[in-house]
């Protein structure tokens, strides 16, 4: 098959959260299963920061974006794996400091930005003459690919058998405008209809790929079934019902030429299963050190590395752990960025308890890598969680993840339980109220395992054994394509509310 990914963001280019993660190693993961697979994205500032050659490919665009004409070129360059990699160069929208705002403040100009970036979308595949089955797109971003192709592409030459998948990464986002920027869209009014485009009399750019996307499909099984009811679906869980038959979940994969303890550049030890125990010691009073907390063998480390916002349970954390600093010798440690009230706390709690909490407020791959070596326990306490990455790491790393079983985090962590640990089943610890009392006991009952020396090594090593690759994850993907493709040139599928309305 020949897929071409349309995103916002794909690492090593740009990246805001794990929409990157899945365009940067999906792709890849394909063509090693003999796929054709190349990628689209916008030129960001932060693109020619990656280190791998781009050039002009001399083909220009003259977009329309409402009454402008817009114009822009196409650059390329090739991924290690050999994955083609296509930008769309166009200083004025892509060349900022960020991609897509200012701190919290969204750039005013988004919806012009990405309308713009998908219908560049289209013309990139019709001017480079992409030989193309199914157009992969993922949030709201590139949302209006799928309305493209079936409102103004269906009958040109080379686009009428194309296939189109969306992939929800995140629901809460959603690409919302007021109406008048449905002129930006190009698209006739009749389409601004509660069916299609209109979202309580706003423009919904996720709602149009929900409506005309031939398929659809989210980064865990969990979060597809969460998401098609309130509170969950924000407001589309009325689409997602009535595409229910179209929607599915597939988990993301981890790349472990990047995140695995054995070949990880970033430790001061490598290691693996047979020596987890010497080696995660070492990484341990490394980062103690590094981050000036002292050594303490009777309590646990536990690690938090993520944003410090409401939806990963951050407020949770905080509240456990100012339980925790009177009844307990565990240490933490916490890396992340996001709200200040939350920043502070944290500051507030590391002044307090020098020798128990280290904060730092910053994003670093590099410490990451070396947090996750060095914890003995990693919380990740979402309120909701579509798929989430860094328990996957966890595991590999033999760092029993404590979270709360909401999507993703629900599909791949099994409660350590004695049934479960006796059967190799468990890998982890599991809660369920998004209450500070109710992540503290899950934590109590990792930290009282952690005190048993061979249930631990077993719920360690059972975790580091299991397979979260990117491989599985393309396999479900192949199978996904496959049936679409069918559907769309079967001509079946495609539901009532696709179907533009007079």
């Amino acid at each position: 098959m020949k897929i071409l990914f349309a995103s916002s963001e794909a690492v090593p280019f740009a990246k805001t959260g794990g929409l990157a993660d899945v365009c940067g190693a999906l792709p890849s993961a394909l063509a090693k299963l003999g796929h054709q697979t190349s990628l689209i994205m916008p030129a960001y500032r932060h693109v020619f920061d990656a280190g791998l050659k781009i050039e002009p490919l001399g083909v220009d665009l003259d977009i329309a974006v409402g009454r402008k004409q817009i114009l822009g070129q196409l650059l390329k360059t090739t991924l290690p794996s050999g994955v083609p990699v296509y930008f769309v160069d166009q200083p004025v929208y892509f060349d900022r400091d960020n991609l897509y705002g200012e701190g919290v403040q969204d750039y005013r100009d988004n919806c012009e930005r990405f309308v713009f970036f998908s219908r560049a979308v289209m013309e990139a595949v019709k001017l480079l003459k992409l030989d193309v089955d199914l157009l992969h797109v993922h949030d709201w971003q590139t949302s209006l690919v799928p309305a493209y192709l079936k409102i103004e592409y269906r009958n040109t030459p080379g686009f009428e058998k194309i296939a189109t998948l969306l992939t929800i990464h995140n629901i809460s986002y959603q690409g919302t405008f007021w109406h008048w920027d449905m002129v930006l869209t190009g698209l006739d009014w009749k389409y601004f209809n509660w069916r299609q485009l209109e979202f309580f009399g706003n423009l919904n750019l996720l709602k149009t790929g929900l409506v005309f996307a031939d398929s659809l499909n989210t980064v865990s099984p969990r979060y597809a079934e969460e998401i098609k009811t309130a509170p969950l679906g924000c407001g589309l869980e009325g689409v997602l019902q009535h595409r229910r038959a179209v929607l599915s979940g597939i988990l993301n994969g981890v790349d472990y030429e990047q995140w695995n303890p054995a070949v990880d550049k970033h430790l001061v030890t490598q290691y693996g299963v047979d020596d987890v125990r010497a080696g995660k010691a070492a990484n341990k009073a490394a980062l103690l050190n590094e981050l000036n907390l002292p050594p303490d063998p009777a309590g646990p480390l536990i690690a938090f590395v993520g944003r410090l916002v409401e939806q990963k349970g951050i407020d949770l954390l905080i509240g456990a752990m100012q339980e925790w600093m009177l009844t307990s010798r565990a240490q933490w440690v916490i890396l992340g960025t996001g709200d200040t009230k939350y920043q502070e706390q944290l500051l507030t709690l590391a002044q307090r308890h020098p020798q128990k909490v280290a904060v730092r407020l910053q994003f670093s791959d590099a410490l990451a890598h070396r947090i996750e070596a060095a914890a003995d326990i990693f919380a990740m306490p979402s309120r909701f969680e579509p798929c989430g990455l860094s328990q996957m790491y966890s595991l590999k790393y033999g760092t029993p993840p404590v979270v709360r079983a909401t999507g993703g985090l629900a599909d791949t962590i099994v409660d350590t339980t004695e049934e479960t640990l006796s059967a190799g089943t468990a890998n982890g610890f599991t809660f369920h109220e998004p209450a500070p009392h109710a992540l503290s006991a899950a934590l109590k009952r990792a930290a009282s395992c952690y005190a048993r020396s061979d249930a631990w090594l077993k719920l360690i090593t059972s975790g580091m054994n299991e397979d979260w690759s990117w491989t599985r994850s393309a396999k479900q993907y192949v199978a996904l394509y496959e049936s679409t493709i069918a559907r769309t040139q079967q001509g079946v599928g495609n539901g009532p509310v696709s179907q533009p309305l007079a």
